[in-house]
This record gives structure tokens, C-alpha cells and sequence, in this order.
């Protein structure tokens, strides 16, 4: 199980939102490049990077900042990145420069097309971001609940061909509330890909919570507010996920 910590972007700085809301930002960092370093040296396999101001626009806004992070860990931490990614070019444009996954959110439940062309093209590296209330899918940030069915929708993209799906139910994200292992779970049992679990981890009874479940499908959760305001420990939570993982495979 990996533990992965979040940078969100907004304005070149790290921050985190409460419930996706862009005038509700607390920044943690004004040096993305350090604050990824940190987490390599904490011993982070994999970093969720998200550019909220693209997300926000359509198109990347921060690049610069997302420049600064992967010059700072280069290839020691694979990267999935997220936000305002609605073509083609722009993913070539991101593998090529070194990230290892492209996260696709909104675009994916507005043009299926373009989610099924990006898996075709550069197969491997495409993750799907499903945000969801009650079961049903939200786009643009969260101010949209949509009427499709998380689970039928994550069916879809998985015959697509991507790589894993990240869920998280926007109820929780950044509220500190525990994750909703119960539905994240629901999910991961209906799919072949693994499922990242995201939204509302606090400490460590969320992961343990997480790591019970781990073989139903669940190969990561992405956790943010917690690691930074230090409810959760980062290095304690993978050495934790990683004790429980072995002694499962026992």
C-alpha cells in the first residue's frame, strides 16, 4: 500500500483546499521543489501532484512549479499529475518532460473520446480521477454533480485502458472526517485496476483501515491536509503500511 502525498499548486505555491473550494486555500509552501524533496527524502514512492489553477482554467497554469518539482527529485519519485490536461499534446508534453502518470479528471467524464485516445496513445501512463457524492460522479471542481454512476462510469474508463482510478468522495477531502473505506471499497470490488483511495485521511486508523482492505484492489491512497497540518505521520504511515502489507503476505 502506498501512502502518497499530495502537492496541490495554486499561484506557484502549495496549498490545500477545503472541499475543492479555490478561495478556501491554506499554503503549506511557497517552494514546491523543497516541499517535493521532502517528501523523497521522507521516503514517498510516488507524489499526486494537481494544478488547481489549470483545473480551474482548462489548461496548465503552473509549469513552472511542476518544472521545479520534478527537477528536484528527477526520476527518484515517480510523479502523477493532474489538472486543466484536456489534449493530447499536453500529455505528450508532460511524459516527455519526465512525468510518469497523467491524471484525468472532469475531461474524462465530459469527453469519454479523449480519455479513450489518451489510454490508446500512451498506454500505461493514464490514471482517471473520479470525484464522487453519494455514487454519482462530480466535474469542474466539484460544483457539478453529474448523474452518472461512479461505478459504471470507473467500468467504462477501466475497458478504456487506464492505468488505475483514483476515488474520492468530495463529502470528505480535506475535512480531516476519515476516508469512506466503505465505498471506496465497493468500487475497487467491481474493477480489475486498482482503485487509490483519496479524501479524508487523518491518521493512522485510516490507514490501517485502508491496509485491511488492500487486497480487495486498493494500491495507494493520496493523503494531503493530514501530512501537513501532522494529524497523520507520512513516515509512520508507510512504515505502517508496509508492516501490515508483509505480514498479510505471510
Amino acid at each position: 500500500m502506498l501512502i502518497i502525498p499530495a502537492i496541490d499548486l495554486k499561484d506557484g505555491k502549495c496549498v490545500r483546499l477545503k472541499q475543492g473550494d479555490m478561495n478556501d486555500a491554506t499554503i503549506f509552501s511557497e517552494d514546491p521543489g523543497a516541499m517535493a524533496r521532502q517528501w523523497l527524502d521522507q521516503g514517498a514512492r510516488r507524489l499526486h501532484v494537481v494544478d488547481l489553477n489549470g483545473a480551474a482554467a482548462g489548461k496548465p497554469k503552473n509549469e513552472a512549479a511542476i518544472k521545479a518539482i520534478f527537477k528536484a527529485v528527477g526520476n527518484d519519485l515517480p510523479i502523477q499529475l493532474g489538472g486543466g490536461i484536456r489534449d493530447l499534446d499536453t500529455i505528450e508534453a508532460y511524459i516527455d518532460a519526465g512525468i510518469s502518470y497523467i491524471v484525468i479528471g472532469t475531461a474524462a467524464v465530459k469527453t469519454p473520446g479523449f480519455l479513450q485516445e489518451a489510454c490508446t496513445a500512451f498506454q500505461g501512463h493514464i490514471i482517471v480521477a473520479l470525484d464522487a457524492k453519494d455514487g454519482k460522479v462530480a466535474v469542474d471542481g466539484w460544483s457539478k454533480l453529474t448523474g452518472h454512476d461512479v461505478v459504471d462510469l470507473a467500468k467504462k474508463f477501466e475497458d478504456y485502458g487506464v492505468e488505475a482510478v483514483i476515488y474520492t468522495d468530495i463529502g470528505r477531502d480535506g475535512m480531516l472526517t476519515g476516508v469512506n473505506v466503505d465505498a471506496t471499497v465497493a468500487l475497487a470490488r467491481q474493477l480489475n485496476v486498482p482503485v487509490i483511495a483519496s479524501g479524508g485521511i487523518t491518521d493512522l486508523k485510516d490507514v490501517e483501515k485502508l491496509c485491511a482492505v488492500e487486497a480487495e484492489g486498493i494500491m495507494g491512497a493520496i493523503t494531503g491536509r493530514a501530512v501537513y497540518q501532522g494529524t497523520l505521520d507520512f513516515k509512520a504511515a508507510q512504515k505502517l503500511a508496509d508492516k501490515l502489507s508483509k505480514k498479510r503476505e505471510q
